[in-house]
């Protein structure tokens, strides 16, 4: 089933996109920064590029993928955010892209052990990434996207 990467062109985003890629099934990748692209798409992952503040983007990009992996990096660096004039409206911009993509299954990556409330529509897990290297939480990640149920 296919998994996006919410905020690939960051450094855990990066690590868990290439985890991903290596069992089979569809890995999509949305960046800010286009530059990211090209090497995310030398491993096989298609790429969005986009506003991650943009509900729409981020519908467009997961449209019918199952999971998604949420970097929340993605949601507090410098990168152009057009269209949310807070982080709560960020937050708020990704669980209505993902919801009306369809997407069943949030992984929520960022140094906190609970998802934001925003997120917790869908089914939701975090991983708390201050104690684990952007490779161990890649696995991660990969661990609990592959779970019949979380």
């Amino acid at each position: 089933m296919p998994v996006i990467v919410i905020g690939a062109d960051t450094e855990y985003g990066l690590a868990v996109a290439e985890a991903l890629t290596a069992r089979r099934g569809e890995v999509r990748a949305f960046v800010t920064d286009p530059a990211s692209a090209p090497q995310l798409r030398e491993l096989g992952i298609k790429v969005a590029v986009g506003d991650v503040s943009d509900a729409s983007h981020i519908e467009g990009a997961a449209h019918r993928a199952f999971s998604a992996v949420v970097i929340a990096e993605a949601g507090l660096d410098r990168r152009e955010r057009s269209f949310a004039a807070s982080h709560d409206d960020l937050l708020e911009a990704w669980a209505r892209g993902l919801q009306d993509a369809g997407v069943t299954r949030i992984i929520w990556m960022g140094a906190d052990d609970r998802p934001p409330a925003a997120l917790l529509g869908a089914e939701c897990v975090a991983i708390d990434i201050r104690s684990q290297s952007p490779r161990e939480a890649a696995a991660e990640a990969v661990r609990i996207d592959d779970l019949a149920e979380i």
